[in-house]
């Protein structure tokens, strides 16, 4: 009996690519709703836990996913669509990572809303980051699905967070005016909601790349192009 192991095919590789991608996305969600839980309810243990065990996780996974795609990239010397999947496996897998550090901002920002009375939030921080975290899993579930459509769901949805954080900062702006001794806890909401933002501008690129690996479109910036011949 031939007890060898059997060489993966270059497809099932590429299918496990794609679940480490989802692993990986499910830490970063992790990591954004524990942070912004640590942040708004004082809880320094979840902060810690964000910062010790969950991100440090996400970026060793960054590490093994591109080792695969190099390798990949090497052994196998992919051509059109394929390439073009390594190509936004590398992207999507930095941009996860960035998402995570976005997340240990947050988390980092625990120690100063400690120091304030406690108060009912004057903004709706939770459900932006809700938002935020459904478009990383939109762009995420397009990037297993070949899903177009539902990566240019994820493009529209980021316009909705930015006027969310633009509302949130006229708020902040206005207690800030208003009652001086709010300043530095208004501060600290404005640091989470720019964190957030920037969040769900990363969640946006990840579209970006399943399009253009599945259509060979470039939609970065507005620009498109039609699909190499």
């Amino acid at each position: 009996m031939d007890t060898q192991p059997i060489r993966k095919t270059f497809n099932q590789q590429l299918t496990e690519l794609r679940e480490r991608l989802l692993y990986m996305g499910g830490l970063v969600e992790s990591a954004v709703h524990r942070s912004l839980r640590a942040a708004l309810e004082r809880d320094a243990a979840l902060a810690d836990d964000v910062v010790d065990h969950i991100e440090p996780e996400i970026n060793r996974l960054e590490v093994e996913i591109d080792d695969r795609v190099l390798r990949l990239m090497a052994l196998q010397q992919p051509m059109a669509v394929d390439l073009r999947f390594l190509a936004a496996v590398l992207k999507v897998g930095n941009d996860l990572e960035r998402m995570g550090d976005l997340a240990v901002n947050i988390a980092q920002g625990t120690p100063r809303l400690l120091r304030q009375p406690l108060a009912a939030p004057v903004v709706d921080l939770p459900l932006m980051a809700a938002r935020a975290n459904q478009m990383l899993r939109s762009a995420l579930d397009a990037l297993m699905t070949e899903g177009v459509d539902l990566a240019r769901s994820v493009l529209a949805a980021d316009d909705e967070v930015d006027g969310m954080r633009d509302a949130i900062f006229r708020t902040l702006i206005e207690v800030m005016t208003r009652e001086p001794s709010e300043v530095e806890r208004s501060v600290a909401l404005l640091s989470i909601a720019r964190n957030l933002e920037r969040i769900a501008d990363h969640a946006t690129n990840i579209a970006e790349d399943v399009i253009f690996w599945v259509e060979g479109v470039d939609v970065r910036h507005h620009f498109a192009e039609g699909p190499p011949a």
